[in-house]
């Protein structure tokens, strides 16, 4: 599932958190989603209660240069918001320096995240999603968890799979396996892609 490079450029949405799923979402398209042209969106959706609870992603700067970048983002711990970002829009200048990356932050206004996160995605015209994804061993062997038979709300379903599901362009869920084993995606086309690293 690597990404071809498109005759124009596109508005890539990484959906970001302190969370490893949300590292794992960056690698993934720092290493295999986006090419030079394109345009790097990091969407934050504010919400002061989760992220003191979340368990919180570190980037490190890599010794080398940009060639192991995008392996150098890894489990730990942040202090604010602020620091989470900042850290990620250097990880990124230095995976892909040619990338124009932008941040972007919203709060929830009361909405579910999966509706934020498509109302934000159609305003700036956004081309693919990346969403970080957790799934527990049950869900996956179950399938997507429906509420009478339909697929009627972020509610009835895990957010993630709302997002493939309803996402008017590309949404790739992304799940990193191991240190070194590469990742497991899920879109509307391929459900459980292994990709090696």
């Amino acid at each position: 599932m690597m990404v071809t490079s498109p005759s124009r450029s596109r508005n890539v949405m990484v959906v970001v958190d302190p969370t490893p799923q949300s590292a794992a979402a960056l690698q993934y398209a720092l290493s295999h989603a986006l090419v030079e042209q394109d345009k790097l969106i990091l969407f934050y959706i504010e919400n002061p209660s989760s992220w003191k609870n979340a368990l919180a992603t570190f980037i490190r700067k890599s010794s080398n240069s940009s060639s192991s970048a995008p392996n150098s983002i890894s489990e730990g711990a942040f202090g604010t918001d602020a620091d989470f970002l900042d850290q990620m829009r250097r990880a990124c200048e230095v995976a892909q320096p040619k990338i124009n990356v932008k941040i972007e932050k919203t709060d929830m206004d009361g909405k579910d995240k999966a509706s934020v996160i498509l109302s934000k995605s159609k305003d700036l015209r956004i081309d693919l999603i990346i969403i970080g994804q957790k799934r527990s061993l049950s869900s996956a062997i179950l399938g997507i968890k429906r509420q009478n038979g339909s697929l009627k709300g972020p509610k009835a379903i895990d957010k993630v799979d709302y997002l493939i599901e309803n996402s008017p362009c590309s949404c790739v869920a992304v799940q990193k396996k191991g240190q070194n084993g590469g990742y497991v995606l899920n879109s509307k086309t391929h459900k459980n892609f292994w990709l090696l690293a």
